[in-house]
């Protein structure tokens, strides 16, 4: 792993721009190499992490929980999850025009069944979140596939009651959509945030002292993974385990909103 970013920095060198393909989980093994070799002298290399969030049947060194907490730290990086297949295409597009080091995470296995093979490429903003849905009793704010867990939440929300839940997918880990971020702290009292990796350091964090420093009174709920290893199970019980699947987030909607 190491051997193929520093490899990567090279081709980048040349005019090159490599995309470079490693699990989640096994791109912590070139962390320096990232920092010095390709963050620091800012070349553009595409590195792609595979697997990032839970995995399901390989147990607790393969699933990917650490890498939008690890690569936030790191300058000069630009990090996405995408939360569909094809959003995935345009942020691969996206990456491909940059001068920056680009960091583009997405999870194991079949997208959702979007039609992308006949959509024209488009270009991403760069730190630009998506207004999925309005609403004015809370919001949440998800990023990468957890952004559909979400949908699916929200909806049976709305189906049982008279709320109306607004959905942003944030699309970007860094840097974040601050003008976003400004406009749902000025609206609401209350936002969940969602993410498919370790909430120690993660996006929910940033957005709550985003939130913090910018004198918002608005409540920061975080949903993702706690502080401990997640084992071997199907996604099915992993997502329930650590409590950011569907259900977990259409609790979490009820809780706050007193349903």
């Amino acid at each position: 792993e190491g051997h193929a970013v520093t490899f990567s920095a090279g081709l980048a060198t040349s005019g090159i721009r490599p995309f470079c393909n490693i699990y989640s989980t096994f791109m912590q093994r070139a962390y320096d190499n990232v920092i010095h070799d390709i963050a620091i002298p800012r070349l553009p290399v595409i590195l792609c992490l595979d697997r990032g969030g839970l995995v399901g049947e390989d147990g607790a060194t393969h699933h990917g929980m650490f890498d939008l907490a690890y690569f936030s730290t790191i300058p000069n990086l630009i990090i996405a999850a995408p939360h569909n297949e094809l959003e995935l295409r345009n942020i691969m597009f996206t990456a491909l025009q940059q001068d920056e080091p680009f960091v583009i995470r997405y999870p194991r296995g079949g997208g959702i069944g979007m039609d992308w093979r006949t959509k024209a490429f488009e270009k991403l903003e760069i730190g630009q979140g998506i207004s999925v849905k309005e609403g004015n009793d809370c919001a949440v704010l998800a990023i990468g596939i957890v952004v559909n867990f979400a949908v699916d939440a929200v909806k049976k929300i709305e189906q049982e009651s008279d709320k109306y839940v607004a959905i942003y997918n944030m699309l970007y880990a860094k840097p974040l959509d601050e003008e976003l971020l400004h406009s749902i702290g000025v609206k609401y009292r209350q936002i969940i945030t969602v993410e498919d990796g370790a909430l120690r350091g993660g996006v929910g964090e940033a957005i709550a002292a985003f939130m913090n420093k910018n004198g918002y009174s608005t409540r920061v709920i975080t949903l993702g993974a706690t502080d401990k290893f997640v084992e071997h199970g199907s996604l099915a019980e992993l997502y329930a385990q650590c409590a950011y699947g569907v259900d977990a987030i259409y609790n979490k909607i009820k809780e706050i909103l007193n349903l």
